[in-house]
């Protein structure tokens, strides 16, 4: 019989050898182990987990941590970075309360309304936002049904609009705030195009009719 730390030294030389082919760890595990010239198993037979799995995890970790900022750097310098930049940029401008229900074509600067207030052929202009901001200073001839905003100022539109000719020449305006933001302009532009009106312009007032409007010198007109 052999020398007990024979015996022993060549259990362990085995179990290298008898392990490594067959043994269910990573092949990376298997490569360290036969260059160290560590056994897998113990002299009983066990598997030497702690010392192999924290030399592998610091290995990974290590691999890892150096790929990423290379990763980084690739995603940053690659075109395929800068459609999802410009996209995030899209998403962080504001957007506009709800989408204009005119075309371009249904609209109407101030100046032109002006020239055709003082035409021949007048279009009717009416205010579809808030009284007190009307008896302050309107339009000059527009009348007052509103806010549109609100149910009984809707209501209080399409009552009023139910008796003229669908092709009537109508300038609808508001300009309590930027236009924007208007709560009464689109709602009453709206019901009007819906009751089937098909000559429906919408004055416009970016900022508000005091800027757009009185502050630039147009006439103007007071009370009820």
């Amino acid at each position: 019989m052999a020398p007990q730390g024979k015996s022993s030294k060549s259990f362990a030389d085995r179990s290298v050898q008898a392990s490594i082919p067959d043994s269910p760890t990573h092949p990376i595990t298997r490569f360290l182990a036969s260059v160290i010239e560590l056994p897998l198993f113990s002299n009983r037979g066990y598997f030497l987990p702690i010392r192999w799995l924290v030399f592998v995890l610091a290995l990974f970790a290590l691999a890892l941590s150096a790929a990423s900022p290379m990763s980084s750097a690739n995603a940053q310098g690659s075109p395929a970075a800068f459609p999802v930049a410009q996209k995030s940029d899209a998403q962080a401008r504001p957007a506009q309360s709800s989408p204009d229900p005119w075309s371009p074509a249904q609209t109407v600067q101030p100046q032109e309304l002006v020239r055709e207030l003082a035409g021949s052929h007048r279009p009717i202009v009416v205010c579809v936002g808030f009284r007190p901001l009307f008896e302050g200073a309107h339009v000059p001839g527009a009348v007052f049904h509103g806010s549109a905003s609100n149910t009984e100022g809707l209501d209080d539109l399409k009552k009023w609009a139910q008796g003229l000719p669908r092709n009537a020449n109508i300038v609808v305006y508001c300009g309590c705030c930027p236009m924007v933001h208007c709560p009464n302009i689109r709602p009453g532009f709206a019901a009007l195009r819906d009751m089937g009106f098909t000559h429906l312009r919408v004055l416009l007032l970016p900022d508000d009719f005091a800027t757009d409007w009185v502050a630039r010198g147009y006439p103007i007109e007071k009370g009820t």
